[in-house]
């Protein structure tokens, strides 16, 4: 039984045709990564209605990440507290969590390399030559 070449994606179900509109409510930058990856998931058909909380999600750590690193790189990574003592700034476990964050998302979101070379398509297709298949 020959199995052929799969295509690399195939569009999921429900998945829209036209990138919407940022949010109102997101903040500058997020909405200015919203501009950014928006085109590319609507253009794959990676992304459909109901999912766009997650890159409401995505674009919020971006924006947090950015925020937090501008502090950081302004007012350093550490700070004198009222006691005297040297200690962390908060803002570097925000950048961390951010970093993490939007790692994780951007994965779910197939956005990054290796989430693209996993993700085959979302749509179940008719595939006579899955050995599963008759089962």
């Amino acid at each position: 039984m020959a199995r052929g070449r799969k295509p690399d994606f195939l569009t999921i179900d429900g998945a829209l045709t036209k990138a919407p509109a940022a949010p109102s409510w997101l903040p500058i930058h997020a909405k200015a990564e919203w501009r950014r990856i928006m085109p590319r998931l609507v253009q794959g058909g990676r992304i459909a209605n109901h999912e766009l909380s997650t890159v409401e999600d995505y674009c919020l750590c971006v924006a947090r990440k950015r925020e937090a690193e501008a502090i950081l790189q302004a007012e350093g990574l550490t700070y004198l507290s009222p006691t005297g003592e040297l200690k962390r700034r908060p803002e570097t476990t925000i950048l961390k969590e951010a970093i993490e964050a939007s790692r994780r998302l951007a994965s779910e979101l197939g956005l990054t390399p290796a989430a693209r070379a996993k993700n085959k398509g979302g749509a179940a297709t008719d595939d006579d030559d899955d050995a599963l298949g008759s089962i």
